[in-house]
């Protein structure tokens, strides 16, 4: 018997992806200000990156970074438990718990890494990890590196949840959602949940990733927005490198929990902490979300003015009222043809196809910053509007 040669595998896998339309391609950004962009030449409008409170470009960011990078360099050079945690990253911390109104936090070089190493030192062989189907990839990928036995549920199906969690009454139990979802754009029922894992005495943990700076008093996130507090939300995961503008990610939560982490997290103790002078910028990131309310504000009427444009335009938006504002099409090529006029126009749109989102659910992943202006919106709208007909709803195609 001859063995399969891996290589051989994967570009056949590949191939497969390009005939279905689903092959992913990278594309170079030369230079981007504020929401706009130059790639292949082109200054492109975008509406995609994940900049929701204009802050990537901050003059105030960028100044702390430089004078982090000129007292500290320009990497860590070492993990966190060996010579790599600075005092930038402490500061962090210390302020990342005080906004989410946590006891601790503990910085993450990413979000995936941040779910994988909070879900691996939580859960063991054994116990169940209940999740909303829609959830990030590295959630799942989390529940199913640490050995726990992995049930999901229909999106935001409360009394779904409950019967999956019911199922395993025995076992030590894990929920595990979204606060927003990063491709429909709508918020967990976080409260609900919450209920439920009170009843159950299971323990919940939310992925805030596209909540934290957008949602509740403060930006302080979709936890706080359902008035929740770390009783009843004891792991709260979320991102730097969205709102905030720069990049990394923390788990906040109990005391208890982020001296675990610090022992058993592996993505934590086995990596380089994350430069000095980014913590530095993501803490002057933290204290502007904080204090420019205007921000959110602007935010919100941004969303308004798009939606009520595209329900004066019939287009089928999901129901969200978060920056995200997906334009399902159903079919993945009718997705790439729809980036594809609408960077004709000068507009950039990422096309969104499975496996990332569900079979039939292609579709075109608007997000608004605070960078844009009205006259943005409108540009977007009148090239949505110009998009061609069909299909029996008719969609744009």
């Amino acid at each position: 018997m001859t063995r399969a040669d891996l290589l051989e595998r994967l570009a056949v896998q590949t191939s497969e992806r390009e005939r279905a339309n689903l092959r992913r391609r990278l594309r170079t950004v030369e230079h981007v200000e504020g929401p706009w962009l130059e790639s292949e030449g082109r200054r492109l409008l975008g509406f995609c990156s994940n900049d929701y409170l204009g802050l990537a470009q901050h003059p105030q960011l960028i100044a702390a970074l430089k004078r982090a990078a000129d007292d500290e360099g320009a990497g860590s050079a070492s993990a966190h438990l060996i010579c790599g945690h600075r005092r930038e990253h402490a500061q962090l911390e210390e302020m990342l718990a005080e906004w989410t109104g946590r006891e601790r936090a503990l910085l993450f070089s990413t979000g995936y890494m941040a779910n994988l190493g909070a879900m691996q030192a939580l859960l063991a062989r054994g116990d169940v990890c209940v999740q909303d189907k829609l959830n990030h990839a590295c959630l799942l990928d989390g529940a199913q590196l640490a050995g726990a036995e992995l049930k999901r549920y229909p999106h935001a199906d409360v009394e779904a949840a409950t019967r999956q969690l019911q199922s395993r009454p025995e076992a030590a139990a894990l929920l595990a959602t979204d606060g927003v979802f990063s491709m429909d754009g709508d918020a967990a029922p976080l409260a609900g949940l919450a209920a439920l894992c009170a009843r159950e005495h299971a323990t919940l943990m939310v992925d805030d990733a596209h909540g934290l700076g957008v949602l509740g008093m403060e930006g302080a996130g979709s936890v706080q927005a359902a008035g929740l507090g770390q009783r009843e939300v004891p792991v709260l995961m979320a991102t730097l490198g969205k709102a905030l503008g720069c990049s990394g990610a923390f788990v906040a939560g109990p005391a208890a929990l982020i001296d675990g982490l610090v022992q058993f997290a592996r993505p934590y103790v086995y990596t380089t902490a994350m430069p000095p002078a980014l913590a530095a910028a993501a803490c002057a990131a933290v204290a502007i979300a904080r204090d420019e309310d205007w921000r959110r504000d602007r935010l919100q009427a941004l969303i308004a003015r798009f939606r009520s444009g595209a329900a004066q335009l019939g287009l089928p938006l999901m129901a969200s009222h978060s920056a995200i504002q997906p334009l399902l099409l159903g079919d993945a090529q009718a997705a790439l043809d729809a980036a594809r006029r609408l960077e004709e126009r000068g507009l950039l749109v990422t096309a969104i196809r499975p496996p990332t989102v569900p079979q039939g659910q292609a579709r075109l992943r608007i997000t608004l910053s605070a960078a844009h202006e009205d006259e943005h919106v409108d540009r977007l709208l009148d090239a949505l509007a110009a998009l061609p007909r069909g299909g029996s709803a008719g969609r744009p195609v």
